[in-house]
């Protein structure tokens, strides 16, 4: 996989000081390093908490509803963006949400390095970039080698959770997820999503804008 290919944008810009502070003050305690040895998943929460991965956790909202609704869950959200980082460290604190770890940085670097293999219980990526022109397609983060990344850290039985307003995007997500030996695509549709989540600030423009919602849920084999 070549992890010289951005998935995100390079945001110019001084990051807002606020969002700055809660990074400098928050992250040292509930955050995790991106780069490093493996980790053992079990001492990031309680020991019992299964553990899913969220790629992309954007502003923090969907992260910090879903924690709050399912404390049974550890969630480790990756978020490369400061100010979506600043405020999910505050809304951690602020609702003292014990299952929630953070890492800032690249997601697809943490996966390779800190995700040992068959120990995730369930990966999700709502509303990433959909990268509209055909030339940056091969940024989009739903694409064959991470993927097959992600099949090799989920345990058997998890579920990867995507979802994408960019129906293009959406077709490709599928057909992707298909080809993985690993994977069974147990759902495509826009109702009816056997995993639920939060409508997310992305969704909500995507709808605004006439857009048609797809949720993807595999299972692995």
């Amino acid at each position: 996989m070549d992890r010289s290919v951005k998935t995100y944008h390079a945001r110019g810009g001084r990051s807002q000081p606020r969002a700055k502070r809660a990074v400098h003050e928050l992250l040292p305690r509930y955050g995790v390093e991106p780069s490093g040895p493996p980790l053992e998943l079990s001492s990031l929460f309680n020991p019992s908490l299964p553990v899913v991965l969220e790629l992309g956790s954007g502003m923090g909202d969907a992260t910090t509803t879903m924690a709050a609704e399912s404390p049974e869950i550890g969630i480790v959200a990756v978020e490369v963006h400061t100010p979506g980082v600043g405020r999910l460290l505050r809304r951690i604190e602020r609702e003292n949400l014990t299952n929630v770890a953070v890492v800032h940085g690249d997601g697809i670097q943490f996966i390779h390095e800190r995700i040992p293999e068959r120990s995730l219980s369930g990966f999700r990526s709502f509303f990433p970039d959909p990268w509209p022109k055909k030339k940056h397609h091969k940024r989009r983060l739903i694409r064959p080698a991470l993927v097959s990344l992600i099949a090799s850290r989920l345990d058997a039985g998890a579920r990867l959770h995507v979802a994408t307003d960019w129906l293009e995007y959406a077709e490709q997500m599928v057909a992707v997820v298909e080809a993985e030996p690993s994977f069974e695509v147990v759902f495509v549709g826009d109702t009816d999503c056997p995993l639920s989540r939060p409508r997310t600030r992305f969704e909500i423009k995507g709808i605004a804008k006439g857009h048609t919602i797809t949720d993807i849920v595999a299972r692995k084999k």
